[in-house]
C-alpha cells in the first residue's frame, strides 16, 4: 500500500472512530472543547506560519521539504525544480484567511523552506535564513520580509553566514536574534547577528558552545534570552554585553529533540516573575514535562505533569486564559502510526494538567498550531513523508466557549464578552481604555502576541496579564511597563469574563510613544581663546515622532556665546553649532551641554570644549656670538619654547653665511619644545670677517627669527 493512500486509510478510520464517538465528544465540548474539520485543504506544505494583525496566516513552504527531482508518491505533483516557488509546483508561500476559509498563494524568488520567522514591531513578517541545497542542507544568507499592507515579500541585508533551521527572537528594543543553524557549508553557527530594521545586521557573537538546530529561546522581563533546550543545558545570552552564562540541567538529563517550550503567562500580580515549561521530544517521545522559575535566586527545573502520551514534533498554543494546549506530535519521529491524537490542557502554571479532546488528524513533522483572534486553535500540517503531508486543516473550539449542552446533547455556545471600543495604539507604562457592554463582569484582560510557528516551537507568542479596573462600560487598563515585558508589536487583546470567556481578539500595536534622541559631534573640541569652533547635533525621530525640536546650549565659559544654525529641526536632522570665544575667556575645560526640546520631551547630550591660551613657540639661540679660525667650526644652541597649547613642528634653517662655510641643524626641526644644536664649519679660503647670522623656525604660518654673530679670523 503507497504512502498516500494508506493515509487515506488510517484518515478515513479516525473520521469513523470520531462520528461514533461524536454524540459523547459534543457532550463534552463544554468540559474538554471539541475539534472540527475544515473543508478547504491547504495547497502547499504549511512548514512555517504566523499570524498577522490583519488576522490572516502567512504560510511559509518555500521548496515544501521536497527536494529537486525527488520521487514523490503517487498522486502527488512533482517537486519543483527550482525558483520560483509558487503554486505552478505547489510551493512557494501564500495568506489562509480563516475568516472566509480561503488560501492566495504568492511566489518566492529563493526557498525560504527550514527558515526561521517572526513579525516585527510594525507587522511585517521577517523571514531569516532557508534552504540553499538539498542533501546535505546549507543554509541561506538572505533574510526577507512580508508586507501585509501590500501582500509582498522584499530581500532585506544579507547575514554574514547562511543559516538553515535558525530560531529567531523578538528583543525589547524591537531588534531580532538570530542563532544556530546550519551554514552556507552545513556547519553549525555558533554564533548570534542581530537585525535592526532598515539598518541591518550586527557584527557576529561568538556562542563559545555549539546550540541545536532550532533553539527553544524566550526573551525575559530583564532583556536577556533563555535558552531552554532542546539540550540538557539551559542557558542566558545578554544582548547588551553579548555573553552567555549557565542557567540550570534539565531533570530528564537527555535531549528534548523537537519537544516544545513555551514561556509561561506573564502577569502584573506575580510581578511578570518569568516561569518557562518544557514538555515532550526525544525519539522514542518523552510524554515528561518540566518548568523552571526564572524569578528564584537558583533557578532549576522541576518535573511537571506527564502529558497523555509521548510527543516528538509537537505543537503548545497559550490560550487567552492562559492555559497551555499541548497537541499532536507521535511518540515515534515521522510515524504517523503512533501519533498522539489526545490534546493536554496545562494550567497556566504549568503545576496541573487536564484533558481536553481529540483531534482527528495525525500532525508529525512540520505540523504547525496557531491561536486566532476568535480564540481558537487553527491546526495544520503533518509531512511525515518527503513529498506528501497532510492537506487538511482543523479548528480546536476550547471549553470556554461554550456553556453546556442541551436536551439534545449539542453543546450550547457560550456568552462572550465583547470589545466595543480598543485603541490602535498602546504605549509602555501609561493608561489606555477598552469599551466594552459587559464592563462589570469582566475578570481579566490580556495581550497575547500572535504565534509564529515552525518545527514544534512558537518563535513569538507570549501572554502579557494586565490590571483594570471597570467604570461604567469602560475598563480602564495599564499598559505593559516596558518593552522586556512586552516586545513591541501587535497584540491580540481579549477580555475575559467571570467564567473565563474570552471575546474576539482586537489588534493593538503596543509600541514606544513618540519620541527623538540627540547626539552630537565630535565629543571634544580644543580652541584658543578669541577663536571659534563648531560642532554638529543630530536629532533622530524615533516611533513616528514628526515634531519641531527647538536647541540649546549650556555651561559656557564666560565670555563664550553658542548658535545653531538651524535653530529647530522637524522630525530629523542636524544643526551646526557654533561657539566663539574672547580673548579674555578663561582658559580651561568645560563640558557643554545640548539641550533638545519639543514640548513636554527634552533629551540631552554633552561635549567637551577645550580653551587654551594663545599657542605659539619661542626661539632663543645661544650664545649669541663665536668666533673661529678658517678650517675650523662652532656651534650654537637654538632652544624652542612652547607658548600655551602649542604642539606643532617647528623646522629650522639659517642665512646670512659667507661662501666657503656650510651648516647644519641637529635635529632638523623641534615638535612642540626641545633644543637643537647649529653647527657652522668654515673651510680654510673662508674669507675673514664678522657676519650677522638669522635663524628661523617656522612652523606652519607662524614664523620667528633671531640672530647670531660669527667671527672667522
Amino acid at each position: 500500500m503507497n504512502s498516500s493512500r494508506a493515509t487515506c486509510v488510517r484518515f478515513v478510520s479516525r473520521l469513523l472512530l470520531v462520528c461514533a464517538l461524536a454524540p459523547e465528544m459534543m457532550a463534552q465540548a463544554n468540559v474538554q472543547g471539541r475539534w472540527r474539520t475544515l473543508i478547504q485543504l491547504m495547497p502547499i506544505n504549511p512548514v512555517h506560519v504566523a499570524l498577522l494583525h490583519n488576522g490572516k496566516v502567512l504560510v511559509v513552504a518555500g521548496s515544501g521539504n521536497c527536494a529537486p527531482g525527488q520521487t514523490v508518491p503517487s498522486g502527488q505533483p512533482a517537486c519543483p525544480t527550482g525558483a520560483p516557488y509558487g503554486p505552478s509546483n505547489n510551493s512557494g508561500a501564500g495568506l489562509f484567511d480563516p475568516a472566509t476559509n480561503s488560501f492566495t498563494p504568492f511566489p518566492l524568488s529563493w526557498d525560504m523552506f527550514c527558515n526561521g520567522m517572526v513579525v516585527l514591531p510594525d507587522g511585517r513578517a521577517f523571514i531569516n535564513g532557508g534552504t540553499l541545497r538539498y542533501d546535505p542542507f546549507y543554509g541561506e544568507k538572505r533574510s526577507a520580509v512580508f508586507d501585509p499592507s501590500t501582500n509582498l515579500f522584499s530581500d532585506v541585508q544579507t547575514m554574514a553566514h547562511g543559516r538553515w533551521y535558525p530560531t529567531v527572537t523578538t528583543l525589547g528594543d524591537g531588534r531580532a536574534m538570530t542563532f544556530s543553524g546550519l551554514t552556507e557549508t552545513g556547519a553549525t553557527s555558533t554564533t548570534v547577528e542581530i537585525y535592526t530594521p532598515g539598518a541591518g545586521w550586527s557584527q557576529e557573537f561568538g556562542a563559545g558552545w555549539t546550540p541545536p538546530l532550532y533553539p527553544r529561546m524566550h526573551l525575559l522581563p530583564n532583556g536577556k534570552v533563555f535558552y531552554s533546550g532542546s539540550g540538557v543545558t539551559s542557558r542566558l545570552f545578554d544582548p547588551v554585553a553579548h555573553t552567555w552564562s549557565t542557567v540550570a540541567n534539565t531533570v530528564l538529563g537527555t535531549t528534548r529533540t523537537y519537544g516544545t517550550s513555551v514561556l509561561l503567562p506573564l502577569t502584573p500580580e506575580t510581578n511578570y516573575r518569568p516561569r518557562v515549561v518544557i514538555m515532550g521530544g526525544g525519539n522514542p517521545a518523552t510524554a515528561t514535562t518540566e518548568i523552571i522559575d526564572l524569578g528564584a535566586p537558583s533557578p532549576s527545573w522541576q518535573s511537571g505533569p506527564n502529558m497523555s502520551g509521548g510527543r516528538i514534533e509537537m505543537d503548545a498554543v497559550i490560550l487567552p486564559n492562559g492555559k497551555v494546549l499541548a497537541l499532536g506530535g507521535s511518540s515515534s519521529d515521522e510515524n504517523e502510526s503512533t501519533a498522539t491524537f489526545t490534546a493536554d490542557l496545562f494550567a497556566a502554571d504549568g503545576g496541573s494538567k487536564s484533558p481536553a479532546s481529540a483531534n482527528s488528524v495525525p500532525r508529525v513533522y512540520h505540523s504547525v498550531a496557531l491561536l486566532l483572534p476568535d480564540a481558537t486553535v487553527w491546526s495544520a500540517g503533518g509531512n511525515y513523508t518527503r513529498g506528501s503531508y497532510q492537506h487538511q486543516m482543523e479548528i480546536y473550539e476550547p471549553a470556554y466557549l461554550f456553556s453546556g449542552v442541551d436536551t439534545s446533547g449539542n453543546p450550547i455556545p457560550a456568552a462572550r464578552p465583547m470589545i466595543s471600543t480598543a485603541p490602535a495604539i498602546i504605549n509602555y507604562g501609561t493608561g489606555f481604555s477598552v469599551g466594552t457592554p459587559n464592563a462589570s463582569d469582566i475578570s481579566s484582560v490580556v495581550l497575547v502576541r500572535p504565534g509564529a510557528s515552525t518545527h514544534a516551537f512558537d518563535m513569538d507568542q507570549r501572554l502579557v496579564g494586565l490590571s483594570f479596573t471597570a467604570a461604567g462600560d469602560v475598563l480602564n487598563v495599564n499598559s505593559p511597563p516596558n518593552s522586556n515585558i512586552a516586545p513591541p508589536g501587535y497584540y491580540m487583546l481579549f477580555v475575559l469574563n467571570s467564567v473565563g470567556t474570552p471575546s474576539i481578539a482586537s489588534f493593538v500595536q503596543v509600541t514606544q510613544p513618540p519620541d527623538f534622541s540627540v547626539s552630537a559631534t565630535p565629543s571634544s573640541r580644543t580652541i584658543v581663546q578669541g577663536s571659534s569652533t563648531t560642532y554638529s547635533a543630530t536629532v533622530t525621530a524615533l516611533n513616528g515622532f514628526n515634531g519641531n525640536v527647538s536647541l540649546s546650549a549650556s555651561g559656557l565659559p564666560s565670555g563664550a556665546n553658542a548658535s545653531f544654525n538651524p535653530s529647530t529641526i522637524s522630525g530629523s536632522g542636524s544643526s551646526t553649532l557654533t561657539i566663539t570665544t574672547l580673548s579674555s575667556t578663561p582658559a580651561g575645560s568645560y563640558p557643554i551641554t545640548i539641550t533638545a526640546t519639543s514640548g513636554t520631551l527634552a533629551h540631552a547630550t554633552t561635549v567637551t570644549l577645550v580653551v587654551t591660551g594663545p599657542s605659539d613657540f619661542t626661539l632663543v639661540v645661544s650664545p649669541t656670538s663665536r668666533t673661529i679660525n678658517r678650517g675650523s667650526s662652532t656651534t650654537y644652541s637654538v632652544n624652542i619654547g612652547a607658548v600655551g597649547s602649542f604642539s606643532g613642528t617647528v623646522s629650522l634653517t639659517v642665512s646670512g653665511l659667507p661662501k666657503k662655510t656650510t651648516s647644519n641643524f641637529t635635529p632638523a626641526s623641534i615638535t612642540s619644545a626641545g633644543t637643537s644644536i647649529l653647527k657652522v664649519s668654515a673651510n680654510p679660503t673662508a674669507v675673514s670677517g664678522t657676519y650677522t647670522l638669522t635663524i628661523r623656525g617656522t612652523s606652519g604660518a607662524t614664523s620667528h627669527s633671531t640672530t647670531a654673530t660669527l667671527t672667522i679670523q
